[in-house]
């Protein structure tokens, strides 16, 4: 179930991604903006299950550490220390009469534990200063060789010593890296190359004719609403092109079409432009979609 979740949490931020970059090479900002929504939320929904999935092994494993010390505990209670009532003194002299005893064992085995453990302290701290964790490696790494095969290993599958080394996971490590770093820079240069925006030459044409459809919904949708929703539209991206639109004209042709004649003729890139900008702004209840787009000639009608 889980490995499930992971696989459709994952599915839903690569989709996201992904038309979060096409809706950016649309120029369709709102859009993209509720796609990079989407991905930042599948991301943290995802952070946030893998975050409390080790949390659980965490509390998990704490709790299983605090019931074996509390069963060994109890064995220790139950076995050293049966009661009070059959419990036996380990020194003798300790119930003895205080009055004709001077107690001078008890200053000397005093004076002896603080011995100990300055002792045992000034081993531990010539232990720390000449043991470090590299020796044990290096220790370790010399008698490697000394370690006995793996059971039902045979001495003609062993290598011969001195022998080359086995570096085929090498390669392979290396080939898959290096067919990663291709494939990922191959990527890099396919979206730089969609997304980077370069100056275009000039159109030669006399204008560009675009063809639109306004769809509105709600009983109040009337031909003079429908009208209305299409020129604000228009009018609200004239601005949207690198030149803004001085010259451009929307007219009805019937059946929720639209025309819009545009002059001098849009490059490329801004006929990319308008267009994204006319199917992603919308009105209340109200979308423009762009059936067609093109050149027209000083020769047509």
């Amino acid at each position: 179930m889980k490995r499930l979740a992971y696989f459709f949490g994952g599915a839903a931020a690569t989709g996201a991604a992904v038309y979060l970059v096409v809706y950016l090479y649309r120029w369709q900002w709102q859009r993209a903006i509720l796609c990079g929504v989407l991905l930042l939320v599948v991301e943290i929904v995802l952070l946030g299950a893998v975050l409390l999935g080790r949390i659980a092994r965490v509390e998990e494993r704490l709790r299983d550490a605090d019931r074996r010390q509390d069963d060994v505990l109890a064995r220790l209670r139950a076995e050293g220390n049966p009661g009070p009532e059959s419990r036996t003194p380990r020194f003798r002299w300790l119930d003895d009469d205080p009055a004709g005893r001077t107690y001078v064992f008890v200053p000397v085995l005093m004076v002896t534990g603080v011995l100990l453990s300055g002792l045992a302290w000034a081993v531990q701290r010539i232990a720390s200063a000449t043991a470090r964790p590299a020796a044990e490696q290096r220790l370790a790494g010399r008698l490697a060789v000394l370690a006995a095969p793996p059971p039902g290993t045979g001495l003609e599958d062993l290598p011969p010593p001195g022998g080359p080394r086995d570096r085929r996971g090498t390669v392979r490590l290396l080939a898959v890296a290096t067919v990663g770093a291709a494939l990922l820079a191959a990527l890099l240069v396919g979206i730089a190359e969609l997304t980077q925006t370069r100056e275009d030459h000039a159109n030669t044409s006399a204008a560009t004719s675009v063809l639109l459809r306004i769809d509105m919904r709600g009983a109040d949708a009337t031909p003079e609403r429908r009208s209305l929703a299409a020129h604000q539209i228009w009018e609200r991206c004239r601005d949207s092109t690198s030149v803004p639109l001085r010259h451009a004209a929307l007219g009805p042709l019937g059946d929720d079409l639209y025309a819009g004649v545009v002059r001098p003729a849009l490059t490329d890139h801004d006929r990319m432009r308008l267009r994204g900008c006319l199917e992603d702004t919308g009105l209340d209840k109200a979308r423009l979609t762009v059936r067609g787009i093109g050149d027209t000639g000083p020769d047509d009608g």
